[in-house]
Protein backbone atom coordinates (compact mmCIF):
# COMPACT_ATOMS: atom_id res chain seq x y z
CA UNK A 1 0.00 0.00 0.00
CA UNK A 2 1.16 3.42 -0.85
CA UNK A 3 0.34 6.78 0.56
CA UNK A 4 -0.21 9.81 -1.83
CA UNK A 5 -0.85 13.68 -1.20
CA UNK A 6 -3.92 15.25 -2.75
CA UNK A 7 -1.60 17.29 -5.16
CA UNK A 8 -2.39 16.53 -9.13
CA UNK A 9 0.58 14.37 -9.78
CA UNK A 10 -0.74 12.13 -6.78
CA UNK A 11 -4.11 11.95 -8.16
CA UNK A 12 -3.28 10.97 -11.82
CA UNK A 13 -0.89 8.47 -9.98
CA UNK A 14 -4.34 7.14 -8.47
CA UNK A 15 -6.32 7.77 -11.29
CA UNK A 16 -4.66 5.53 -13.48
CA UNK A 17 -4.46 3.06 -10.47
CA UNK A 18 -7.82 2.90 -10.89
CA UNK A 19 -7.87 2.56 -14.80
CA UNK A 20 -5.67 -0.34 -14.40
CA UNK A 21 -8.57 -1.91 -11.93
CA UNK A 22 -6.31 -1.33 -8.87
CA UNK A 23 -8.49 -0.46 -5.70
CA UNK A 24 -7.88 3.40 -4.16
CA UNK A 25 -8.87 4.88 -0.97
CA UNK A 26 -10.05 8.30 -1.13
CA UNK A 27 -11.52 10.62 0.95
CA UNK A 28 -15.07 12.47 -0.09
CA UNK A 29 -16.88 15.24 2.26
CA UNK A 30 -18.79 12.30 3.69
CA UNK A 31 -16.45 9.55 4.81
CA UNK A 32 -13.47 7.78 2.72
CA UNK A 33 -14.07 5.45 -0.05
CA UNK A 34 -12.74 2.19 -1.29
CA UNK A 35 -12.93 2.92 -4.82
CA UNK A 36 -12.46 0.70 -7.91
CA UNK A 37 -13.71 1.21 -11.65
CA UNK A 38 -17.06 0.84 -11.43
CA UNK A 39 -16.97 -0.86 -15.14
CA UNK A 40 -14.04 -3.51 -13.68
CA UNK A 41 -15.46 -7.07 -12.52
CA UNK A 42 -12.11 -7.83 -11.12
CA UNK A 43 -11.95 -4.23 -9.52
CA UNK A 44 -15.38 -4.98 -7.92
CA UNK A 45 -14.82 -8.01 -6.59
CA UNK A 46 -11.14 -7.03 -4.88
CA UNK A 47 -13.25 -4.67 -3.18
CA UNK A 48 -15.68 -7.06 -1.96
CA UNK A 49 -12.92 -9.14 -0.82
CA UNK A 50 -10.78 -6.33 1.13
CA UNK A 51 -14.36 -5.38 2.84
CA UNK A 52 -15.31 -8.57 3.81
CA UNK A 53 -18.10 -7.38 2.32
CA UNK A 54 -21.68 -9.72 1.46
CA UNK A 55 -22.08 -9.56 -2.05
CA UNK A 56 -25.78 -8.86 -1.11
CA UNK A 57 -24.69 -5.50 -0.54
CA UNK A 58 -24.39 -3.08 -2.96
CA UNK A 59 -22.16 -0.44 -3.96
CA UNK A 60 -22.36 3.22 -4.75
CA UNK A 61 -20.75 4.39 -8.00
CA UNK A 62 -19.37 7.63 -7.75
CA UNK A 63 -19.45 10.25 -10.73
CA UNK A 64 -17.70 13.50 -11.19
CA UNK A 65 -20.17 15.49 -13.49
CA UNK A 66 -23.84 14.76 -13.56
CA UNK A 67 -23.56 14.09 -17.38
CA UNK A 68 -21.78 11.35 -16.52
CA UNK A 69 -25.41 10.03 -14.68
CA UNK A 70 -26.65 8.90 -17.76
CA UNK A 71 -23.46 6.33 -18.22
CA UNK A 72 -24.79 4.57 -15.29
CA UNK A 73 -28.42 5.04 -14.68
CA UNK A 74 -31.14 4.82 -17.16
CA UNK A 75 -33.45 7.46 -16.51
CA UNK A 76 -35.55 6.61 -19.61
CA UNK A 77 -37.25 4.11 -17.99
CA UNK A 78 -38.63 6.06 -15.02
CA UNK A 79 -41.88 8.19 -15.81
CA UNK A 80 -42.19 11.58 -15.96
CA UNK A 81 -42.63 12.77 -12.60
CA UNK A 82 -40.03 10.67 -11.13
CA UNK A 83 -37.73 11.95 -14.21
CA UNK A 84 -38.50 15.56 -12.74
CA UNK A 85 -37.49 14.46 -9.58
CA UNK A 86 -33.84 13.44 -10.53
CA UNK A 87 -33.48 16.48 -12.45
CA UNK A 88 -34.74 18.81 -9.75
CA UNK A 89 -32.49 16.98 -6.78
CA UNK A 90 -29.54 16.40 -8.72
CA UNK A 91 -29.20 19.97 -10.35
CA UNK A 92 -29.90 21.45 -6.76
CA UNK A 93 -28.27 18.97 -4.35
CA UNK A 94 -25.60 17.46 -6.45
CA UNK A 95 -22.16 18.02 -5.65
CA UNK A 96 -23.17 16.73 -2.19
CA UNK A 97 -23.92 13.83 0.57
CA UNK A 98 -26.82 12.54 -1.52
CA UNK A 99 -27.15 8.88 -3.38
CA UNK A 100 -30.14 8.58 -5.25
CA UNK A 101 -31.41 5.23 -6.78
CA UNK A 102 -32.59 4.84 -10.10
CA UNK A 103 -32.73 1.83 -13.00
CA UNK A 104 -29.60 1.08 -14.34
CA UNK A 105 -27.67 0.48 -16.93
CA UNK A 106 -26.86 -3.11 -18.69
CA UNK A 107 -22.77 -2.18 -18.71
CA UNK A 108 -22.49 -1.74 -15.24
CA UNK A 109 -21.42 -5.12 -14.04
CA UNK A 110 -24.12 -7.20 -11.89
CA UNK A 111 -21.56 -7.34 -9.10
CA UNK A 112 -21.68 -3.41 -8.19
CA UNK A 113 -25.31 -3.97 -7.70
CA UNK A 114 -25.35 -6.80 -6.01
CA UNK A 115 -27.67 -8.33 -9.19
CA UNK A 116 -30.55 -5.27 -9.28
CA UNK A 117 -32.37 -3.62 -12.12
CA UNK A 118 -31.36 -0.71 -9.77
CA UNK A 119 -27.38 1.36 -9.34
CA UNK A 120 -27.11 3.72 -6.54
CA UNK A 121 -24.99 6.84 -7.70
CA UNK A 122 -23.69 9.98 -6.14
CA UNK A 123 -21.58 13.17 -7.35
CA UNK A 124 -19.50 13.86 -4.42
CA UNK A 125 -18.54 17.31 -3.22
CA UNK A 126 -15.17 16.96 -2.50
CA UNK A 127 -12.65 18.41 -4.91
CA UNK A 128 -10.07 15.76 -4.21
CA UNK A 129 -12.59 12.86 -4.65
CA UNK A 130 -14.17 14.89 -8.02
CA UNK A 131 -10.63 15.08 -9.83
CA UNK A 132 -9.45 11.48 -8.75
CA UNK A 133 -12.89 10.32 -10.54
CA UNK A 134 -12.53 12.57 -13.47
CA UNK A 135 -8.97 10.99 -13.94
CA UNK A 136 -9.90 7.55 -13.65
CA UNK A 137 -12.88 5.84 -16.18
CA UNK A 138 -15.17 8.84 -14.75
CA UNK A 139 -17.19 6.12 -12.49
CA UNK A 140 -15.76 4.36 -9.14
CA UNK A 141 -17.73 2.42 -7.01
CA UNK A 142 -16.53 3.17 -3.45
CA UNK A 143 -18.17 1.90 -0.32
CA UNK A 144 -16.42 3.11 2.80
CA UNK A 145 -12.90 2.05 3.21
CA UNK A 146 -12.69 0.02 6.22
CA UNK A 147 -14.06 -4.10 6.70
CA UNK A 148 -17.74 -4.60 6.77
CA UNK A 149 -19.84 -3.26 9.20
CA UNK A 150 -16.85 -1.80 11.44
CA UNK A 151 -16.56 2.23 12.07
CA UNK A 152 -16.56 3.79 8.97
CA UNK A 153 -13.11 5.94 8.28
CA UNK A 154 -12.49 9.66 8.52
CA UNK A 155 -9.14 9.81 8.47
CA UNK A 156 -6.57 8.53 6.52
CA UNK A 157 -5.19 6.85 9.06
CA UNK A 158 -8.04 5.27 9.71
CA UNK A 159 -7.64 3.30 6.77
CA UNK A 160 -4.21 2.33 6.59
CA UNK A 161 -5.11 0.71 10.61
CA UNK A 162 -8.13 -0.71 9.02
CA UNK A 163 -6.88 -2.13 5.62
CA UNK A 164 -3.17 -1.63 5.16
CA UNK A 165 -2.11 -4.13 2.62
CA UNK A 166 -5.91 -5.16 1.38
CA UNK A 167 -5.42 -1.65 -1.22
CA UNK A 168 -2.77 -0.24 -3.45
CA UNK A 169 -2.94 3.36 -2.48
CA UNK A 170 -4.68 5.53 -0.35
CA UNK A 171 -5.19 9.40 -1.27
CA UNK A 172 -4.66 11.23 2.00
CA UNK A 173 -6.80 14.98 2.18
CA UNK A 174 -7.07 15.05 5.65
CA UNK A 175 -10.34 14.54 7.50
CA UNK A 176 -13.68 14.28 5.91
CA UNK A 177 -16.38 16.97 6.60
CA UNK A 178 -19.35 15.96 7.25
CA UNK A 179 -18.30 12.95 9.06
CA UNK A 180 -21.32 10.06 7.97
CA UNK A 181 -22.10 8.75 4.82
CA UNK A 182 -24.59 10.09 2.47
CA UNK A 183 -28.31 9.84 2.49
CA UNK A 184 -29.75 7.12 0.14
CA UNK A 185 -33.11 7.65 -1.39
CA UNK A 186 -35.11 5.35 -3.68
CA UNK A 187 -36.14 7.37 -6.97
CA UNK A 188 -37.45 3.93 -8.94
CA UNK A 189 -40.71 4.61 -7.88
CA UNK A 190 -43.50 6.51 -5.86
CA UNK A 191 -43.92 7.21 -3.24
CA UNK A 192 -40.45 8.09 -2.93
CA UNK A 193 -38.70 6.65 -0.13
CA UNK A 194 -35.57 7.45 1.87
CA UNK A 195 -33.65 4.27 2.57
CA UNK A 196 -31.02 5.52 4.56
CA UNK A 197 -29.81 8.73 6.26
CA UNK A 198 -27.01 10.89 6.29
CA UNK A 199 -25.00 14.03 4.89
CA UNK A 200 -28.71 15.21 3.49
CA UNK A 201 -31.22 15.77 5.63
CA UNK A 202 -34.73 14.36 4.86
CA UNK A 203 -36.31 18.20 5.55
CA UNK A 204 -33.94 19.43 2.69
CA UNK A 205 -35.31 16.97 0.01
CA UNK A 206 -38.89 17.41 1.11
CA UNK A 207 -38.46 20.84 0.30
CA UNK A 208 -37.74 20.09 -2.98
CA UNK A 209 -40.20 17.51 -3.59
CA UNK A 210 -42.42 17.11 -1.11
CA UNK A 211 -43.10 13.86 1.49
CA UNK A 212 -40.65 11.08 1.26
CA UNK A 213 -40.73 8.04 3.37
CA UNK A 214 -39.77 4.55 3.94
CA UNK A 215 -42.61 2.11 2.90
CA UNK A 216 -44.13 0.44 5.85
CA UNK A 217 -44.55 -2.74 3.69
CA UNK A 218 -40.94 -3.63 3.15
CA UNK A 219 -38.46 -4.89 5.88
CA UNK A 220 -35.39 -3.65 6.77
CA UNK A 221 -33.58 -6.65 4.75
CA UNK A 222 -35.71 -6.10 1.73
CA UNK A 223 -34.40 -2.46 1.59
CA UNK A 224 -30.89 -3.16 2.46
CA UNK A 225 -30.56 -5.34 -1.03
CA UNK A 226 -31.53 -1.64 -2.95
CA UNK A 227 -29.19 0.25 -0.56
CA UNK A 228 -25.88 0.20 1.25
CA UNK A 229 -25.86 0.49 5.07
CA UNK A 230 -28.84 -0.30 5.85
CA UNK A 231 -28.28 -4.29 8.05
CA UNK A 232 -29.72 -4.15 11.42
CA UNK A 233 -25.97 -4.64 12.47
CA UNK A 234 -23.54 -2.02 11.01
CA UNK A 235 -21.04 1.08 11.76
CA UNK A 236 -20.35 -1.01 15.01
CA UNK A 237 -16.99 -0.19 16.95
CA UNK A 238 -15.37 -3.74 18.57
CA UNK A 239 -16.32 -2.28 22.52
CA UNK A 240 -19.80 -2.88 23.27
CA UNK A 241 -21.83 0.70 22.55
CA UNK A 242 -25.60 1.16 24.56
CA UNK A 243 -27.73 3.31 23.06
CA UNK A 244 -29.36 5.87 25.44
CA UNK A 245 -31.15 9.36 26.08
CA UNK A 246 -30.12 12.20 27.72
CA UNK A 247 -31.74 10.89 31.11
CA UNK A 248 -30.56 7.78 30.96
CA UNK A 249 -26.96 8.94 30.14
CA UNK A 250 -27.20 10.78 33.32
CA UNK A 251 -28.31 7.79 35.40
CA UNK A 252 -25.95 6.08 33.97
CA UNK A 253 -23.27 7.79 34.64
CA UNK A 254 -23.98 8.71 38.07
CA UNK A 255 -24.04 4.07 38.50
CA UNK A 256 -21.67 2.95 35.94
CA UNK A 257 -18.38 0.94 36.48
CA UNK A 258 -14.94 2.45 35.82
CA UNK A 259 -14.16 0.30 33.43
CA UNK A 260 -17.23 1.64 31.33
CA UNK A 261 -16.70 5.22 28.37
CA UNK A 262 -19.04 7.95 28.10
CA UNK A 263 -19.66 9.64 24.52
CA UNK A 264 -21.97 13.02 25.30
CA UNK A 265 -23.91 14.37 22.63
CA UNK A 266 -22.98 17.72 24.03
CA UNK A 267 -21.05 19.28 26.50
CA UNK A 268 -23.51 20.77 28.23
CA UNK A 269 -24.52 17.46 29.56
CA UNK A 270 -21.37 15.68 30.03
CA UNK A 271 -20.67 18.60 32.94
CA UNK A 272 -23.82 17.47 34.48
CA UNK A 273 -23.10 14.39 34.43
CA UNK A 274 -19.46 15.12 36.58
CA UNK A 275 -17.98 12.76 34.17
CA UNK A 276 -14.61 14.14 33.72
CA UNK A 277 -13.21 12.11 30.91
CA UNK A 278 -15.91 11.31 28.85
CA UNK A 279 -16.08 12.37 25.34
CA UNK A 280 -18.68 14.92 23.93
CA UNK A 281 -19.52 15.26 20.17
CA UNK A 282 -20.31 19.04 20.20
CA UNK A 283 -19.08 21.50 22.64
CA UNK A 284 -22.78 23.48 21.70
CA UNK A 285 -24.77 21.20 20.75
CA UNK A 286 -24.46 21.23 16.59
CA UNK A 287 -25.43 18.63 14.89
CA UNK A 288 -22.96 19.08 11.93
CA UNK A 289 -20.42 19.29 14.59
CA UNK A 290 -21.66 16.12 16.02
CA UNK A 291 -21.79 14.35 12.49
CA UNK A 292 -18.23 15.09 11.73
CA UNK A 293 -16.51 14.01 14.79
CA UNK A 294 -18.45 10.81 15.70
CA UNK A 295 -16.66 7.98 14.09
CA UNK A 296 -13.38 9.84 14.82
CA UNK A 297 -14.23 9.57 18.36
CA UNK A 298 -15.24 5.82 18.10
CA UNK A 299 -12.16 5.19 16.82
CA UNK A 300 -10.38 6.61 19.87
CA UNK A 301 -12.53 5.37 22.09
CA UNK A 302 -12.35 1.64 20.24
CA UNK A 303 -8.46 1.95 21.57
CA UNK A 304 -9.19 2.46 24.80
CA UNK A 305 -10.50 -1.17 25.47
CA UNK A 306 -13.22 0.22 27.60
CA UNK A 307 -16.01 -2.12 28.86
CA UNK A 308 -18.84 -0.52 27.24
CA UNK A 309 -19.63 2.32 25.43
CA UNK A 310 -22.92 4.54 26.41
CA UNK A 311 -23.50 7.02 23.68
CA UNK A 312 -26.11 9.86 24.06
CA UNK A 313 -28.76 10.11 21.45
CA UNK A 314 -28.83 13.29 19.08
CA UNK A 315 -31.93 15.12 18.64
CA UNK A 316 -33.73 13.57 15.79
CA UNK A 317 -33.77 16.49 13.22
CA UNK A 318 -31.55 17.39 10.60
CA UNK A 319 -28.23 15.35 10.61
CA UNK A 320 -29.13 14.18 13.97
CA UNK A 321 -31.30 11.14 12.17
CA UNK A 322 -28.09 10.26 10.87
CA UNK A 323 -26.06 10.19 14.24
CA UNK A 324 -28.85 8.37 15.58
CA UNK A 325 -29.09 5.85 12.56
CA UNK A 326 -25.46 5.03 13.47
CA UNK A 327 -25.30 4.69 17.05
CA UNK A 328 -28.65 2.95 16.73
CA UNK A 329 -26.96 0.13 14.39
CA UNK A 330 -23.74 0.18 16.05
CA UNK A 331 -25.89 -0.47 19.36
CA UNK A 332 -27.71 -4.19 18.65
CA UNK A 333 -24.48 -6.52 19.90
CA UNK A 334 -23.29 -3.69 22.71
CA UNK A 335 -27.87 -3.76 23.92
CA UNK A 336 -27.64 -7.59 24.03
CA UNK A 337 -24.57 -7.58 26.14
CA UNK A 338 -25.34 -5.17 28.40
CA UNK A 339 -28.85 -6.73 29.11
CA UNK A 340 -27.00 -10.21 29.95
CA UNK A 341 -24.44 -7.76 32.20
Amino acid sequence: MKKLSSSDADLRTAGQALKDGLLAAFPTETVYGLGGDGFNKSALARIFKAKKRPRFDPLIIHIAEIDALDRVANRGALPRSLREKVALLSETLWPGPLTIVLPKRPEVPDLATSGLNTVAVRLPSHPVARKLIAYSTGAIAAPSANPFGYLSPTRAEHVEELLGDEIDFIVDAGPADIGVESTVLDLTQEPVRLLRPGGTPRERIEELIGKVGKTETETEEADALRSPGMLKSHYAPKTPLVLLTRDEMLRQSASGKEADVYLFFDEETREESGVVDGFALSKSGDCAEAAANLFDVLHRIDRLSAGFIYAQRAPKSGLGAAINDRLSRASIRGTDQQEAR
